[in-house]
């Protein structure tokens, strides 16, 4: 996959793709990315980029020209045009999962009180909303997106990982421990010290749906379960009614 990235502040991305993960990914060439400051299109002495809302208001607005000459320069309309935005659709796995199937990828970052309509109704597929807040950064908001697809491309990260990661089938991710077995007077539970590998397995469905039904109730709406899930949930609210759950540690 190839990912550009249309930008008024190049540097706030460059490190993210020269690091960690992303950096191997790109050495082995399943990645390649370029970075487009489209300040840099601007045709006035002063590059400038941004101008003040028609109809008034706070703020100022990307203006069309520079960020339409450099989406221009990638061939961006014959690409998937990503825009993050307060407005946009909601991100998820599944969302993520869609964007890792395309060649190229091309993230338009906003900034102030975002970018001319124009721009996004001449270029943009997806209108994406990564949270029910607001930043002040397209470029962190891009790499959150990003990040989410990219290690689900193959050769990024293997198919194991994946697989028992959060949102992978609906439910939260179970709890992780490494040596020391204890530490700060607290022990790893003796289920996972134990090598027997159907109750770790069933240890850890019983902590993702536990985990689930706290954090995100709303995705067990959603979530297909299988009988042993199903039952195993029904016996959490059983116990939560009572106060008491199981923590793996007898």
């Amino acid at each position: 996959m190839k990912i550009h990235i249309v930008t008024l502040f190049p540097g706030i991305v460059e490190g993210f793709f020269n690091n960690s993960i992303m950096k191997r990914a790109v050495e082995s060439g399943t990645i390649s990315f370029d970075v487009i400051d489209f300040r840099s299109f601007a045709s006035d002495r002063h590059h400038t980029c941004d101008d003040a809302p028609f109809g008034g208001g706070a703020g100022m607005v990307i203006k069309c020209e520079p960020l339409c000459a450099a989406l221009d320069s990638i061939g961006a309309k014959g690409k998937r045009v990503v825009y993050p935005s307060p407005s946009g659709r909601k991100f998820t796995q599944q969302y993520a999962e869609d964007l890792s199937k395309e060649e190229e990828l091309v993230f338009v970052c906003g900034h102030y009180e975002g970018i001319d309509q124009r721009v996004i109704d001449l270029y943009v597929d997806d209108e994406i909303c990564i949270g029910d807040y607001v930043i002040s950064s397209g470029e962190v908001a891009s790499l959150v997106i990003v990040d989410a697809v990219y290690r689900l491309i193959g050769g990024v990260i293997s198919n194991e990982s994946l697989d028992e990661e959060s949102f992978s089938d609906g439910l939260l991710e179970y709890p992780q421990y490494t040596r020391p077995e204890t530490y700060c007077s607290k022990r790893v539970p003796d289920v996972l010290l134990s090598g027997h590998h159907a109750n770790i397995g069933q240890w850890r469905l019983q902590k993702r749906l536990e985990k689930t039904l706290s954090y995100r109730p709303d995705l067990l709406e959603t979530t297909s379960l299988d009988a042993n899930s199903r039952k195993v949930l029904n016996e959490l609210k059983e116990h939560s009614a009572k106060g008491t759950v199981d923590d793996g540690r007898n």
